[in-house]
């Protein structure tokens, strides 16, 4: 099976139906793999299913595998008498719900092609994210990371029959946030550490969390997630946020013991997940170009900070059109430079500004899983852009 050419899915169910272990998988299974190929932790060293082949695979097609994988496991989990027609069918329907523009995965959905070739574009669109300038840095790694939040979701899809964008978009949010907290809860901040907490924080500003010293679980709803997976997944992600090449220090002690606490988990299922990710990297870390720099704060925030200059200059006419065509949007963003907006104000010029990103193709970067993070940076850079009557607010 070669998930770079069209026909993959087909393959990968075939062989699936024929493996024998395919009634043996359980989503409590299923979570224990990905994570001990690294899925869960941004970057596929290896896939969960048997691979017979001689093809030796990319990281990329290795997590497109995974996630495939992770997907259709899920709906023979919870589907009795499942199909793979029915669970292409289910997998279209689940995707074009959370493409509420219908801009990003609906690629497949006009192009000519049988259902499983469109399901191919769209598990593509998914693991692609852009890879020339995301490949290998951490941008590229927390957004393969948050993709387990799309097999949650799919979960919730197939057992209450809803719509799952609300859920999905829930947990990104929760998930986001609470990396905010776990960063700044280190007792010491180096510079660089300083610029990852400033940028996070400036990305949650717009959520109900405060940015503030004394932000704390308070601001974080907890409790909707009562399931083991989904509070092992939060852990396991905030694990991975507060990894460094030294002994995790006694304030990100304190902070995993206190979000132990909150998702009502034993000490010893947080100790797990810290030694698992601490075992993780070092085994390999040569393979993750991340973990390899010595400031890798530094390296996030000038990839990041390069990645969306490129964007914007690249796309500078027309960002501006869409932008002065927003009067309301205009006048936030004037006023932004003379005083803090409101909570309210901001969210309105998130929604705003995603909803520009999503006419523009090249943007729509800002809207995937961890697109927030990149945000602030696009709102940084629209100053520089904008008529000097704008910048005399300053």
């Amino acid at each position: 099976m070669n998930p770079s050419t069209s026909g993959w899915v087909e393959k990968f169910l075939r062989d699936l139906d024929g493996d024998s272990n395919l009634p043996k998988w359980s989503f409590d299974k299923l979570y224990l793999d990905l994570r001990r190929v690294g899925f869960i932790y941004g970057t596929s060293i290896d896939i969960i299913i048997v691979n017979d082949s001689d093809i030796v695979y990319s990281e990329e097609e290795k997590t497109k595998i995974n996630l495939f994988a992770a997907l259709v496991i899920t709906y023979y989990d919870t589907i009795e008498n499942a199909n793979k027609n029915d669970c292409i069918e289910a997998l279209i329907q689940f995707y074009d719900f959370l493409d509420t523009k219908k801009s990003i995965f609906s690629l497949g959905n006009i192009l000519p092609g049988n259902k499983s070739e469109k399901l191919e574009k769209i598990i593509h669109a998914r693991i692609q994210t852009n890879e020339s300038v995301f490949k290998k840095n951490f941008s590229h790694l927390l957004t393969n990371a948050l993709l387990f939040i799309d097999v949650l979701a799919f979960e919730y899809f197939l057992i209450h029959d809803k719509d799952p964008f609300g859920y999905a978009a829930k947990l990104e949010e929760t998930l986001t946030n609470t990396v905010f907290l776990a960063l700044n809860s280190k007792k010491e901040q180096d510079e660089y550490d300083k610029l990852l907490v400033k940028l996070f924080s400036s990305s949650v500003r717009y959520t109900n969390i405060s940015t503030e010293e004394e932000a704390s679980f308070d601001y974080i709803e907890l409790d909707p997630y009562t399931d083991e997976i989904e509070k092992k997944y939060i852990l396991d992600l905030t694990s991975l946020a507060v990894w460094n090449d030294r002994e995790v220090d006694t304030g990100e002690q304190s902070f995993m013991l206190a979000l132990g606490t909150e998702l009502e988990l034993p000490h010893t299922v947080i100790a797990e997940s810290i030694d698992l990710v601490q075992s993780f990297i070092n085994q390999h870390k040569e393979d993750i170009s991340f973990f390899n720099y010595s400031n890798p704060a530094l390296h996030f925030y000038q990839q990041t900070s390069r990645t969306v200059s490129i964007l914007i200059l690249r796309n500078k006419k027309r960002l501006i059109k869409e932008i002065s065509e927003s009067k309301d949007l205009m006048i936030l963003l004037g006023q932004s430079t003379m005083r803090d907006l409101s909570k309210e104000e901001k969210q309105q010029v998130k929604k705003q500004l995603l909803d520009i990103c999503k006419t523009i193709p090249s943007l729509a970067i800002f809207i995937l899983p961890g697109g927030s993070l990149l945000l602030p940076l696009l709102v940084k850079f629209i100053p520089q852009l904008l008529p000097s009557a704008f910048n005399e607010n300053k």
